[in-house]
This record gives structure tokens, C-alpha cells and sequence, in this order.
């Protein structure tokens, strides 16, 4: 860690409460995540920090699973996904910037498609059992594998912001067209 790295974790740690990091980490979360594990990324301790969990899953922010050896939390994906298309709506990019944003994900992941003659993620992680491939492909191909598998769930949410367009509008820009 740089220097600018522990001043600056130093200065968010002084301008939060532990409340405020449980939840900063909270939102953040984009896989099922234990107290113990949110709790370390927070630098807070395990009691109030399962307190804090509990009171974001009675409000409907987290969900929390029980089935499996450890509790874990994860986020609301539909209220996520909701309020980042809001943002999309709101950002000030046009929907045909949105819709050519679109196309160029789609592009993208045919590339790959073609490039691996493979269909999806888990496809492309396959091939790392070829034994030709030297260690930078290797890394290049899981790297290309997790920005597959992120510029899918994009698609879902910009292509949900561009067919909800008109519906995801400020309550006043929404007004004004009704006008």
C-alpha cells in the first residue's frame, strides 16, 4: 500500500462512522459476503456489524442466505440494477448514446466469441486447460472471461435503461412532457 493509499484509508476511517463503512461495503457487495469478510473491509468489529446487516435486510437493501455453512449477504441485484439505469437515465447521455453504447458491448463480446470459438465465460475458462497456452495468455483469457461476464450484466441493465426510457425520467423532466 502507498502512502496516499493509508492516508487516504486513514482519512475515510476518521470521516465515517463504522455504520456508514458497514454500508458503503454493503452496496458495493456484487457476490454473497459473510459478517466476518464485511466487517474486515470495513475495519469494524463483528456485533455491530451483523446489527447493521440485520437492519439493511429488515429494510429490503440485503438479502441474507442461510443455506449454505457460513450466513452470507448480498444486495437487492433487481434494486441495483433499477438504480443504475436511473443513473444512465439521468447522466445526461442520450438514448441513441446509450443504444451505440449497446451495440459496441454486443460487438465486443462477438469478438471474443469468434476470437475463442467459444459461446460464454465459463467456455473460455475451459480452454485453460489447453497446455500450448503460456502463463500471459492464460491470465489474458481469465481476465477477458470476468469483463465477459461484466459487460453482460451491462447489457442487461443499458438495454432495460434504453426500453424504459421514457418510464425512468425525472418526476419533473416527466411533467414537462405531459405538459
Amino acid at each position: 500500500m502507498t502512502e496516499d493509499e493509508s492516508n487516504s484509508d486513514g482519512l475515510i476511517k476518521r470521516q465515517t462512522t463504522g455504520e456508514d463503512r458497514v454500508r458503503m461495503i454493503a452496496r458495493q457487495l456484487t457476490e454473497p459476503q459473510t459478517v466476518n469478510w464485511i466487517a474486515s473491509q470495513a475495519d469494524w468489529s463483528h456485533e455491530p456489524t451483523k446489527r447493521v446487516l440485520d437492519r439493511l435486510v429488515t429494510d429490503g437493501i440485503l438479502h441474507r442466505d442461510e443455506t449454505g455453512a457460513h450466513t452470507t449477504y448480498y444486495p437487492d441485484y433487481r434494486r441495483q440494477a433499477m438504480q443504475e439505469a436511473m443513473r444512465l437515465r439521468d447522466s445526461g447521455h442520450t438514448v441513441e448514446e446509450l443504444t451505440e453504447r449497446l451495440a459496441d458491448m454486443k460487438t465486443q463480446i462477438r469478438d471474443w466469441e469468434d476470437e475463442f470459438s467459444v459461446e460464454s465465460p465459463n467456455q473460455l475458462r475451459g480452454t485453460l486447460t489447453d497446455k500450448s497456452l503460456d502463463v500471459d495468455e492464460e491470465d489474458r483469457r481469465r481476465e477477458i472471461a470476468h469483463e465477459w461476464e461484466h459487460l453482460q450484466r451491462r447489457i442487461q441493465v443499458v438495454g432495460f435503461a434504453i426500453r424504459e426510457w421514457d418510464f425512468l425520467a425525472p418526476i419533473a423532466e416527466s411533467a414537462e412532457a405531459s405538459s
